[in-house]
């Protein structure tokens, strides 16, 4: 029986001024089980990013409010205390955020700043145990020791996100995050950097949540899907059975506005019209407006999930089962 790492229950993220609120995340479920490789994917401002911050606990209070829960081993990421939540980051929980090229201090060496981090959480290691476990990281991302020497100046943007993954696993964490983690990449690094992490996962028996707006990163390296639309969360499954008979017609319009490099070639379909005003409440389908399939029964209630599969379904009154 496989074990559950995460368990996502009724997660809700709204933003809020003086002026108005911004429903960012509405009622998000779903959960991870150990080993799985997890994307989640939708276009700008679907809330992806939102989701990952709300459970590493980094959206302001003052401005955020996140209800819901989000099981972590046994311990809810919600609510749990700041010491607890502070343990668990770097040592079982960890992420590597969207241009992590950035988050590097130009004017000290790529060795100091991992070393600091792991003195931090383990002040009583010994001398040269941060180096030796660095090295061993940075070799599996495919990095020789000298970039411990060197500076981030030095080293290309491809080989900086290197750096910044191998620093997420300073301690085997059970859970990475990677937020957008490959964007900024050129193809080919991209796609020796996915084979990298799937190689990673089988040495460190990692689990991995991929927040991602591209279908091909979510094809190549993950085993099942989240798809979310303006804070819905649309369709959830296997990444095969998805990607073939997409049951939601907005998942159906994400793999329509993609080329194919197999099979028949066809014209790219962009998806009509943008996402809704978030700081409107909906009773109706959210996608509806933009839904070529969307009848009056769309219009009149926001549908609930429908079971299309084993561990796959759907939010469309559509769906009976494969495509709408």
């Amino acid at each position: 029986m496989s074990e559950t790492v995460l368990s996502i229950d009724n997660l809700c993220v709204t933003y809020k001024n003086r002026q108005k609120k911004v429903y960012a995340v509405k009622n998000a479920s779903f959960s991870i089980e150990k080993g799985d490789a997890v994307g989640i994917v939708g276009e700008s401002g679907s809330g992806k990013s939102t989701l990952a911050m709300a459970l590493l606990r980094l959206l302001p209070a003052r401005t955020a409010e996140v209800t819901g829960k989000a099981d972590f081993l046994g311990r809810d990421l919600l609510t749990v205390d700041d010491k607890a939540l502070a343990d668990l980051r770097w040592k079982e929980l960890s992420v590597v955020f969207q241009k992590a090229m950035s988050s590097f201090s130009p004017v000290h060496r790529i060795g100091e700043q991992i070393e600091d981090i792991y003195r931090v959480h383990t002040p009583n290691a010994q001398k040269g145990e941060a180096k030796e476990r660095a090295v061993e990281l940075l070799k599996l991302v495919n990095l020789g020791d000298r970039v411990w020497r060197l500076y981030p100046h030095e080293l290309s943007g491809g080989m900086l996100q290197r750096v910044a993954i191998a620093m997420s696993l300073l301690f085997n964490p059970r859970l990475l995050i990677m937020d957008e983690a490959t964007t900024a990449l050129d193809v080919v690094t991209q796609g020796q950097l996915l084979n990298e992490i799937k190689h990673m996962e089988e040495t460190l028996d990692m689990t991995r949540i991929m927040i991602t707006h591209d279908m091909s990163v979510v094809a190549a390296s993950c085993n099942k899907v989240v798809v979310m639309y303006a804070g819905d969360i649309v369709e959830v499954g296997p990444v095969k059975k998805v990607l073939k008979t997409p049951a939601h017609p907005y998942t159906q319009g994400l793999l329509g506005s993609f080329p194919s490099l197999k099979g028949e070639t066809h014209a790219l379909r962009a998806i009509p019209g943008s996402i809704p005003d978030l700081s409107q409440q909906y009773n109706e389908c959210i996608f509806a407006p933009r839904c070529p399939h969307a009848t009056e029964a769309c219009r009149k209630a926001r549908p609930e999930p429908v079971q299309v599969g084993e561990g796959w379904s759907s939010r469309c009154v559509l769906c009976g089962g494969g495509k709408a």
